[in-house]
């Protein structure tokens, strides 16, 4: 318990930049809270708080230690919330917000088995290829390529990793070539999705050696699935996450293109705001996902290299 509360303290303290809010928050004295942070920074042999006579901000221990305690917590939550929300039937307006590409390929194919299951969850997608915001926008869940939220009141469960490829047509590739070498992609056509970071630059990795690739888009665009209905018809090399290709990878209408390079891998995860007890709406799109995600195997098939 006294674990669970010094935790529970160093996340307050964080979150809201004082000791005596956390403590009241808590219903702590002040003088119990500096005990249990003493004792918690003790245990752990690190200073993860300074304070001064005009603010306290977190060391960079600290900032590590809390992106950790904060899930801990909201894990803990998320698995006392489903008990309580278990006898509750899922019902409502269920608001999802994802790229068009994730939700077309994705969550649209899912929605008949959801409904299926949860035929009282009315749900909406907002399909955006920009991160909303989910309090501003009214957004329940969301899916997100990236590793962590910068709102600490935004908690993540994690769906898969994926790799990122650059892909190509038969037809181009008879028609141009394949690249053997990073260096050669500035002599091809290639396909930009403009929200990626650092769009213009391709940093591939092979083993020890790193290769940056500065890459000039015949089309550029900020949907996935242009990019990928102009791949399809041999416009140029297109570079995407394999969660958007794999299905034509596998199919054959795309080509794997220096397959034996990495591009850095993104994680898809499932944002939602944090709360003390979620619905049982949400949860029970949390978990569907998540079961579909394992049943598919969709980690182990994004990850791999699939040069058919």
């Amino acid at each position: 318990m006294d674990r669970l509360r010094e935790l529970e303290l160093f996340v307050q303290v964080a979150q809201s930049g004082s000791l005596s809010k956390a403590a009241e928050s808590l219903d702590l004295s002040n003088a119990a809270a500096s005990r249990h942070l003493a004792a918690l920074e003790s245990r752990l042999g690190v200073r993860l708080v300074e304070r001064n006579t005009r603010r306290l901000y977190l060391t960079t221990e600290g900032h590590s230690f809390f992106n950790r305690a904060k899930n801990v917590l909201a894990e803990l939550q998320e698995a006392e919330a489903a008990v309580h929300a278990s006898a509750l039937d899922p019902i409502g307006q269920l608001r999802v917000s994802a790229s068009l590409s994730f939700a077309m390929q994705h969550i649209a194919p899912r929605l008949s088995e959801y409904t299926r299951r949860y035929p009282k969850v009315q749900v909406h997608i907002e399909a955006a290829n920009r991160y909303l915001d989910l309090i501003d926008n009214h957004i329940d869940v969301a899916i997100r390529t990236r590793e962590g939220e910068p709102d600490s009141n935004i908690t993540i469960r994690r769906l898969a990793a994926t790799r990122r490829v650059l892909v190509a047509s038969p037809g181009y590739l008879s028609a141009h070539g394949a690249p053997q070498h990073p260096d050669q992609l500035a002599a091809h056509a290639l396909l930009v999705y403009v929200y990626a970071n650092n769009p213009n630059e391709l940093r591939l990795t092979q083993g020890e050696q790193t290769v940056v690739a500065s890459v000039q888009g015949l089309l550029e665009s900020n949907d996935g699935q242009i990019l990928r209905a102009a791949a399809l018809q041999g416009l140029g090399i297109l570079i995407q996450p394999s969660y958007i290709v794999y299905d034509d990878i596998v199919a054959g209408r795309l080509v794997p293109v220096l397959d034996d390079w990495d591009l850095p891998r993104l994680t898809i995860n499932i944002a939602y705001p944090s709360r003390k007890h979620l619905s049982a709406k949400v949860r029970s799109f949390i978990d569907f996902m998540v079961g579909e995600f394992e049943r598919n195997d969709y980690e182990r098939k994004w990850t791999s290299r699939l040069q058919l």
